[in-house]
């Protein structure tokens, strides 16, 4: 699927003024979130040719990561020319699917940009890096900045980094603003994707205050966690998050980007956040510019189920390899 002309049209969030008086009012109903997000999967059936292309065009959305602790240059370039190819010519074919199609971007640790750069030269997939300390986060703040610029002079197109939960948790909004705009100004070009660590916030009212703030403080995206917390990427969560974004657009007129990341590992639950998207957002954000998921073992269910489409018959994981 070729990258479509949407990001030469999105004008790039610049922040705004911290509103306090904004935050203090925001309060979450859980149980009607969880009642809306309920829905979100049996509202519509997507089947047939029709579901096809949606998984294909969340494949374009994918950040195909790896954030292990035995990585290698080995493994990550695997991944890159998985990213560069990530669905099987013969399947393509049968698809009757004559676009080149790549996934929106490589994830991986800073001392693999130099391997992941290399794989995909020429591919203009970007490379996002996690910086800031991740997972936890638990550095100070000037190692946390010098990770970014570190990152973005290694040829890293996007950075996703990680706030402090503690900002959160106690309320210091103002910390937790001046924060994530001194991580946006490190980044420079680079997009700033904010992971929230949802799972540790506590409360759905902490998830949209927090999601408030970076978006104030300049974020291009906001995600919902790490994938390494005990829980990650949920539907209520992204249901909360996704009418911030909706709201921030509404009083400033600025798109911001929605990254679920953890745990989404199967086509059906893909199509699940494609639907959000369409429901809350529209149809502006349900390209890479604004939309991805963070994922690793999601590719590959998706070629399974690409592959049955034409087939009628599921295939062997073997069969897709590095996804």
């Amino acid at each position: 699927m070729k990258k479509d002309s949407a990001k030469s049209h999105i004008q790039r969030n610049p922040g705004t003024e911290l509103d306090l008086s904004l935050i203090n009012k925001i309060k979450i109903n859980r149980s009607a979130v969880e009642r809306r997000a309920a829905t979100m999967g049996t509202r519509r059936a997507v089947k047939k040719e029709w579901q096809a292309a949606w998984l294909l065009r969340a494949i374009t959305c994918i950040d195909l990561t790896t954030l292990a602790g035995d990585d290698t240059d080995g493994n990550v370039a695997r991944l890159c020319a998985k990213a560069r190819q990530p669905v099987r010519q013969d399947i393509l074919q049968a698809l009757d699917f004559a676009q080149p199609i790549t996934t929106g971007a490589v994830c991986v640790y800073h001392n693999l940009i130099p391997a992941a750069l290399k794989t995909l030269e020429g591919s203009n997939i970007p490379v996002a890096v996690v910086s800031t300390g991740f997972p936890a986060g638990q550095i100070t703040n000037k190692q946390k900045i010098e990770e970014i610029k570190a990152s973005v002079a290694a040829g890293a197109k996007e950075i996703d980094i990680v706030i402090s939960r503690a900002m959160v948790l106690t309320g210091n909004w103002e910390a937790l603003y001046n924060e994530v705009k001194g991580f946006r100004e490190a980044c420079g070009e680079a997009h700033l994707k904010t992971i929230l660590a949802t799972g540790e916030l506590a409360t759905l009212t902490n998830v949209a205050k927090a999601s408030q703030i970076c978006m104030m403080a300049g974020a291009d995206f906001i995600k919902t966690s790490t994938g390494k917390e005990p829980v990650n990427a949920t539907l209520p969560v992204s249901l909360v998050m996704v009418r911030a974004i909706r709201d921030y657009y509404e009083r400033t007129g600025f798109k911001v980007g929605f990254k679920p990341a953890g745990g989404i590992s199967k086509a059906k639950d893909a199509i699940t956040w494609l639907i959000l998207i369409k429901e809350e957002l529209g149809n502006e954000w349900l390209n890479n510019h604004l939309f991805r998921f963070g994922a690793s073992s999601l590719l590959g269910d998706i070629e399974r189920q690409l592959e049955h489409f034409t087939t009628g018959r599921y295939s062997a994981s073997y069969r897709h390899p590095v996804a």
